[in-house]
């Protein structure tokens, strides 16, 4: 099987990576962090706001099952990606919306589809999320690791 890969961030890597880990078509998620300039950054580190990191999903998918552009209407549609470096009450550039596309192809995909959403009214603000290149991807502490799914385990275990 062919896979690709994609990495967005859309706010705390917890909700992100369940989300796409929902995804039929999806192989694989992996919480993490990239963007920054700090090499093997920890979450402590990232929560500093000095690292330059984003709490970023990193993606691995069948594109025979999933298009790429399938990924980004389900991170347009996870978070609002008119508010600058923040989701909800996580508030610092760590948690800031952007797409870290892996080819030119995804480029184009990733303006196409924010372009398309800017013209569709959806939102009164305008949409902040940056559209970058990817860079070393940083695999975020095992305890993040589908964190939400250890969760809802861990409470269901305990009825």
């Amino acid at each position: 099987m062919k896979t690709e890969k994609a990495t967005f961030a859309a706010g705390c890597f917890w909700q992100v990576e369940e989300a796409f880990s929902k995804v039929n078509g999806v192989v694989s998620t992996m919480a993490g962090y990239t963007g920054g300039n700090v090499k093997n950054p920890t979450y402590e580190k990232v929560c500093t706001d000095a690292t330059g990191h984003a709490e970023a999903v990193h993606v691995e998918f069948n594109p025979g099952k999933v298009s790429y552009e399938e990924l980004l209407d389900v991170f347009w549609g996870i978070h609002d990606p008119t508010q600058l470096n923040r989701q909800g009450p996580d508030v610092g550039t760590e948690y800031r919306s952007a797409i870290f596309y892996h080819n030119e192809k995804q480029k184009k995909a990733a303006i196409a589809s924010k372009e398309k959403l800017e013209k569709s009214g959806k939102f009164k603000n305008p949409i902040v999320t940056a559209i970058v290149p990817i860079s070393e991807f940083y695999k975020a502490e095992e305890y993040h690791q589908k964190y939400l799914e250890k969760r809802k385990s861990r409470i269901f275990n305990l009825f």
